[in-house]
């Protein structure tokens, strides 16, 4: 059973950088597909991007060019690289993972609050 835990996030500047951490037990994070997805009061939870096993990615528009998913398979670890953040990226960041043979994203990790804001 895979276990997702989180880290990194809080306050920071428009036009600033976070990273996150989301580290994985239980089963080696290579053969997932991982997801960020983020998620504001009264909205549903929005698919940020994912990286495949293969180590390619893939992002939504809004954040491409400046957010970049990345993997340590040997830590077990993937983290979400957010640059130039802007106010409308304020919201709480979940990663999560999908078994390929399963085709949907379960575990998710407990969730990390980023704010955005002079």
């Amino acid at each position: 059973q895979v276990q997702l835990v989180q880290s990194g996030g809080g306050l920071v500047l428009p036009g600033g950088s976070l990273r996150l951490s989301c580290a994985a037990s239980g089963h080696p994070l290579s053969t997932y597909y991982m997801g960020w997805f983020r998620q504001t009061p009264g909205k549903e939870r929005e698919f940020v991007g994912v990286i495949r096993p293969s180590g390619s990615t893939y992002y939504v528009d809004s954040v491409k060019g400046r957010f970049v998913i990345s993997k340590d398979n040997f830590n077990n670890t993937v983290y979400l690289q957010m640059n130039n953040l802007k106010p409308e990226d304020t919201a709480v960041y979940y990663c999560a993972a999908q078994d390929p043979n399963r085709g949907v994203y379960d575990p998710w990790g407990q969730g990390t609050r980023v704010t955005v804001s002079s």
